[in-house]
């Protein structure tokens, strides 16, 4: 059978509430019995001796019976509960009144009657005669013969009598009170042991109805407390854990939401490079099927044509397999820059030279913006030239005729911003969301097939700066990025004076 926690914490209290109530009771019983036993053995202890004193037990010669017959008849009539008996000095019962085979013992402990004629704390009990196992208060005096100790009289002050009485009523109501006050207070107890667990498990019963409703696919709920820290440790225990539940709820589901994103972006970038491939793969396979079945009716002009178009759609394949293997090893960190000091200014030369024929076919041009003086920069030689060499051939591709592609080096304190720009149509609002993150389309055109800027930005991301898209008035697209400066060149490109 299951229960709740709240049933199963009801149902440990009332077991623990039974328990303590019982022990409870037996110990006020138990408190009770002592304190009567000792309440009576108080008042007799000194009943023994007075007998003894003032009633002739034993002479020279022993026990005086008929003494003794009459001493515990008067006693019975005195006080029925009563019981005498006769010991010598080793505790052996000489005399009793007992009824025929009423003794089950044939000697009394005298430690005890010891410890009570020395004055030990009450109460003290004996042995019982009449009982093999039993324990009782009594009263005992020594016996004196000539002056000379010999034996003991020992009173049970609480005998069969009582018993009896006690068996017949007293005791029986004794326990059903007893009974019906541990019922009442476990009862009473229970009904507030379940409104209390009740209160205090109900923000717990809320929470495991949350956990129970949280579904990740669900978008973040805007809580007042979300971007808060959470409770401290001194507050209840319960809002901690609903607060970080909360807290943990809204980031899942961004994460979900982001991971959601970027495998929708992934497909996208699959199909777009698939459709990118095909077309030249297409153009490719034409063109060589055209050579293999019309090779001896083509003329030499139409063969070298043929030919060369072949060549591009085969380097354009190449280009776009050998980008998206480069993307691959950036973002699975198979790429570690290397580090070494060089000239921005001597890149962009570089960049500029292996550009220059494209851009003359197009008629655009090509314009360095550089400060007075630049220091060298810290970074990979090799990976910065490809961010250079992307940027600057996704802003030829989309300049038009007779436009103008600038490149400018700021040096701002312990960086140097390098900025692309260019005079195309520039990128729309709406594919500027992740921009770098997935592929896009400018008037029909792919850049790349949608790789370029993202082997950028993860270029930049392994030196740890970062690429934007800015706007700059009179320009088209604008890209730029920063890279830490040599603090050596850095000092020596400080102007003088």
């Amino acid at each position: 059978m299951k229960m709740t926690l709240t049933q199963r914490l009801s149902l440990v209290f009332a077991l623990l509430l039974l328990i303590c109530c019982g022990t409870s009771v037996w110990l006020q019983v138990r408190s009770n019995k002592m304190h009567e036993l000792e309440v009576v053995q108080g008042l007799s202890r000194d009943l023994a001796q007075h007998i003894a004193r003032d009633t002739q037990l034993m002479d020279a010669n022993g026990l005086k019976p008929d003494a003794v017959r009459e001493l515990f008849s008067q006693l019975m009539l005195v006080n029925p509960s009563v019981e005498v008996y006769l010991l010598d000095m080793d505790g052996k019962i000489v005399g009793d009144a007992a009824p025929k085979d009423r003794i089950l013992r044939d000697r009394v402990d005298l430690a005890p009657v010891r410890q009570l004629l020395s004055g030990a704390p009450l109460p003290i009990l004996g042995d019982d005669p009449r009982s093999v196992d039993a324990r009782k208060v009594f009263s005992a005096a020594p016996l004196m013969v000539m002056g000379k100790p010999s034996g003991f009289l020992y009173v049970v002050l609480l005998g069969e009598a009582h018993d009896r009485f006690a068996e017949r009523g007293a005791t029986s109501e004794a326990l059903n009170t007893a009974l019906w006050s541990i019922g009442l207070i476990a009862l009473l107890c229970l009904f507030a042991g379940l409104a209390a667990f009740g209160l205090i498990t109900r923000p717990l019963r809320r929470l495991t109805d949350s956990v129970g409703r949280f579904d990740i696919n669900a978008a973040p709920v805007a809580l007042p407390n979300a971007s808060m820290e959470p409770p401290r440790q001194g507050h209840d225990e319960i809002a901690v854990l609903d607060a970080t539940f909360k807290q943990m709820q809204n980031r899942l589901s961004e994460q979900w939401q982001t991971l959601t994103r970027q495998s929708q972006d992934r497909r996208e970038l699959v199909a777009n490079i698939s459709h990118d491939l095909r077309t030249p793969l297409a153009s490719l396979h034409g063109y060589l099927e055209v050579l293999s079945v019309k090779d001896a009716s083509l003329s030499p002009e139409e063969r070298r044509r043929y030919l060369g178009i072949a060549l591009d759609q085969s380097r354009k394949v190449g280009g776009l397999a050998q980008s998206l293997l480069e993307l691959v090893r950036l973002e699975h960190g198979f790429v570690v820059p290397v580090v070494e000091r060089f000239s921005l200014t001597d890149l962009v030369q570089d960049i500029f030279q292996k550009f220059e024929l494209s851009a003359e076919a197009k008629a655009v041009t090509l314009t360095p913006v550089l400060a007075p003086s630049i220091p060298g920069v810290h970074a990979d030689l090799g990976l910065i030239e490809r961010v250079m060499t992307n940027l600057l051939d996704n802003a030829l591709r989309h300049t038009p005729h007779g436009g103008e592609i600038r490149v400018s080096l700021l040096p701002k304190g312990r960086v140097v911003e390098v900025t692309v720009s260019d005079s195309g149509p520039g990128i729309a609002a709406e594919l500027r969301e992740g921009l770098f993150l997935r592929p896009f389309n400018i008037g029909g055109a792919r850049r790349d097939g949608g790789l370029g800027l993202r082997i950028v930005h993860q270029i930049l991301q392994l030196h740890g700066h970062r690429i934007e898209l800015i706007d700059v008035p009179g320009q088209g697209a604008t890209f730029r990025f920063a890279l830490p400066v040599d603090q050596d060149t850095a000092e020596k490109a400080l102007p003088q004076g």
